[in-house]
């Protein structure tokens, strides 16, 4: 009975370990942006589909934008500015991986912030060009 408890057991965590990790939805990763935004600025009243449309197409100081490799129609396939390396769309209506794993969310908005604004971004800017994003249909 121990032996077969032992082994159901063993089986499961097996199971577990081996189970692929459930994706989030951009909708989650968007509430997480909210409650980041709510510890850094206090009277944070919401992200704006239209402020992170202009964050999104204008540059920041530096000479390149999100759309320099995003492209303006973020639905479009894209290509990197400097090794044209093809860019899978950013828009989730376009690109369903999109925005599902909160630590390639992580990795790609620190990079990018860092090549277009030499810093990372605030909650405030990702949430408002997530907004954005999940805006395009």
């Amino acid at each position: 009975m121990l032996r077969t408890h032992y082994w159901q057991a063993i089986a499961v965590c097996t199971l577990l370990l081996t189970a692929p990790v459930m994706a989030e939805t951009p909708q989650e990763i968007l509430d997480g942006f909210t409650a980041q935004a709510k510890t850094e600025a206090p009277d944070f009243k919401g992200f704006d589909a239209e402020r992170g449309k202009l964050f999104f197409n204008n540059t920041h100081g530096n000479d390149w934008s999100c759309a320099s490799c995003h492209t303006s129609n973020p639905a479009d396939v894209g290509k990197h500015a400097k090794t044209d390396k093809a860019i899978d769309p950013l828009a989730p209506s376009a690109n369903a991986e999109r925005f599902t794993d909160p630590k390639k969310v992580a990795k790609w908005f620190k990079r990018n912030c860092g090549d277009v604004l030499d810093r990372e971004c605030t909650s405030l800017e990702k949430g408002d060009v997530l907004t954005y994003l999940m805006a395009i249909k």
